[in-house]
C-alpha cells in the first residue's frame, strides 16, 4: 500500500526575518528582596536588583515571543526560531527604590530596562542535520528524508502545505516511535515501509514551479509538544483554522533550555 502525502506544494513570498537587527524594547519589573540575619543592607539592595533584572529579562522575552506568534501555519518554518529567544539587558535606569513600609526587612526596586533579543548558537547544544533525497523534483516523483542527530533525541518531521495546513508525517500511527541515536543516519519512511512520500501540487495549484520545505524538531527528552489534529489515514493534519497548535507548539518549546531541542528546515523545487 502506497500512501500519498502533499509535501508542501507552495510558493512561499515571506519576508526576510533580520534577527541581528531585531529592535530591543524597554520594559518595567519590579525585584523584591527578604533581608536575612546575615545579610548587610547593601547585599539586599543587589539582590532586589537582580531579581528586577531578571523580571525584566523574563518579560521582554515573552513580548518578543508573543511580537511573532505564528497567525497562520504556513509560518512555520521561519518563527519557530522565536521559541529560542533570550534576552540581554543593554540598559537599566532604576526608577523606584527604598524599604516596604510595613515590612521594614523587605527591599524593593522597581527599574526600566532596555532588552534585546539573543539567540542562542545551535552547536551549543543539540543539532539534527536534514537533506532529502533530491533538490528539484517531478510531480508524482517520491521523497526521502534524511536526518541525523548528535545526541539521543526524539524527532518530529512536519510537511506544510500551501493552504497553511501541517502535516506531521512523523511520529505517526504506523510508526509511534521516534527515538532517534547519536550518530545515526535516519530515512524516513524507511527501505521496506510500506509508505512512500510523493511530490505532488495542491488541488487548484496553477503555478509551474513550487518552493517546497520539511521542518524537523528534535528534543532531548519525549515531548508531548502538540495538542491532536484530526487524522487523514495514518498522519496527524491540522488544518489552517489550528492556528492553536501553531502557538502551543512555541509555547511549549519556549519552557525547554534553548540546548535541550533544535529545528532544521529542508527546501527542494517541485515542477510539473
Amino acid at each position: 500500500m502506497k500512501l500519498k502525502s502533499l509535501l508542501i506544494a507552495v510558493m512561499l513570498f515571506l519576508p526576510a526575518l533580520c534577527f541581528a537587527t531585531e529592535n530591543s524594547i524597554w520594559v518595567e519589573a519590579t525585584g523584591n528582596a527578604q533581608q536575612s540575619e546575615v545579610e548587610t543592607p547593601k547585599e539586599v539592595k543587589e539582590r532586589a536588583k537582580v531579581a528586577a533584572e531578571s523580571n525584566a529579562v523574563e518579560k521582554a522575552v515573552g513580548t518578543f515571543v508573543k511580537s511573532h506568534t505564528l497567525v497562520s501555519n504556513s509560518q512555520l518554518a521561519e518563527d519557530l526560531i522565536y521559541a529560542a529567544a533570550r534576552g540581554k539587558i543593554e540598559k537599566i535606569e532604576v526608577t523606584e527604590e527604598g524599604w516596604d513600609k510595613t515590612d521594614r526587612s523587605l527591599y524593593q526596586v522597581k527599574i526600566k530596562a532596555l532588552v534585546s533579543p539573543v539567540f542562542p548558537e545551535r552547536d551549543q547544544g543539540l543539532t539534527i542535520r536534514l537533506s532529502l533525497s533530491k533538490t528539484d523534483v517531478k510531480e508524482g516523483e517520491e521523497v526521502k528524508i534524511f536526518y541525523q542527530p548528535t545526541s539521543d533525541c526524539y524527532v518530529y518531521i512536519f510537511s506544510i502545505a500551501a493552504d497553511g495546513s501541517v502535516t506531521l508525517l512523523l511520529p505517526n500511527s504506523v510508526n509511534k516511535d521516534n527515538f532517534a541515536r547519536a550518530g545515526k543516519a535516519y530515512q524516513f519512511p524507511a527501505d521496506g515501509s510500506r509508505m512512500a512520500l510523493k511530490a505532488m501540487f495542491l488541488p487548484g495549484f496553477n503555478d509551474s514551479l513550487a518552493e517546497e520545505k520539511i521542518k524537523i524538531i528534535a528534543t532531548r527528552k519525549k515531548e508531548e509538544l502538540l495538542s491532536l489534529g484530526f487524522r487523514e489515514g495514518i498522519f496527524q493534519v491540522y488544518d489552517a483554522a489550528s492556528t492553536g497548535m501553531i502557538s502551543d507548539l512555541v509555547r511549549r518549546l519556549n519552557h525547554l533550555d534553548p540546548t535541550e531541542w533544535t529545528e532544521a528546515t529542508a527546501v527542494y523545487f517541485l515542477s510539473k
